[in-house]
């Protein structure tokens, strides 16, 4: 034991019976979370502050002391997508639709359900169908385009 610990006998560890160390725990727990959570940065900061205020009465002889934990914690990282809006053709009503495709007009495969899709995530096969039942039957005839005229 030193000299000083002789003296000044008041360890961080076992002000309040301990509880400026389990406040500190739980402190250090919420910041071990923020660090693991993947929709915060992984490289921002963060920070715990032990606060200690002591107000002495007026003989000088006792002190009242306030313990305090704060933490300073990564923000969630913002998330952003692109939004498609236009008048719906057949209704005239107002649509709206998230861009799923990352380009408009693009189909592309999505890979949770193995189909293709349009842009705003409406599986094609059903656009298809749709538009078939819109539109006049196609005529069955087959166009050769390699076949030359003279």
């Amino acid at each position: 034991m030193s000299e000083i610990d002789k003296v000044i006998n008041f360890k961080l560890s076992e002000i309040a019976e301990g509880g400026l160390q389990e406040k500190f725990t739980k402190e250090l727990k919420k910041l071990s979370e923020n660090i693991l959570d993947p929709n915060t940065d992984a490289k921002a900061k963060r920070k715990i502050t032990i606060g200690l205020t002591y107000k002495p009465n007026d003989n000088r002889d006792a002190i009242d002391v306030v313990a305090e934990i704060k933490s300073n914690l990564a923000p969630q990282v913002g998330l952003s997508t692109t939004m498609l809006v236009g008048r719906d053709e057949n209704t005239g009503m107002i649509a709206a639709n998230e861009l799923k495709s990352g380009t408009p007009g693009q189909t592309y495969f999505d890979s949770k359900d193995s189909t293709l899709k349009t842009d705003t995530g409406k599986p094609v096969d059903e656009v298809e169908e749709e538009d078939s039942d819109i539109k006049e039957p196609k005529s069955e005839k087959v166009i050769d385009l390699q076949n030359k005229k003279a």
